[in-house]
């Protein structure tokens, strides 16, 4: 028999422009919608880590995360 000891998911996400809107309200969205998936996960009670966050010339923003996957004890991969 086998049991998962620890686990978590590691994600590369990229917050992309909207088409058709401009600049400034575009980039003010992207860290509104990224502000909002941190509250989330907050909320939500998922334990995690932001290895990276990169804001693109155009404005967009790519973070490397580490997270936790459902209910999994996430061991040492968060410290």
């Amino acid at each position: 028999m086998k049991r998962i000891k620890a686990a978590c998911l590691e994600q590369t996400i990229h917050f992309q422009l909207k088409d058709g809107v401009p600049s400034e309200l575009a980039k003010r969205e992207i860290r509104q919608e990224y502000e909002s998936y941190r509250a989330q996960m907050d909320r939500n009670r998922v334990r995690y880590k932001i290895m990276e966050e990169a804001e693109q010339p155009d404005g967009s923003l790519i973070i490397k995360i580490k997270k936790q996957n459902n209910a999994q004890p996430v061991g040492s991969y968060l410290d």
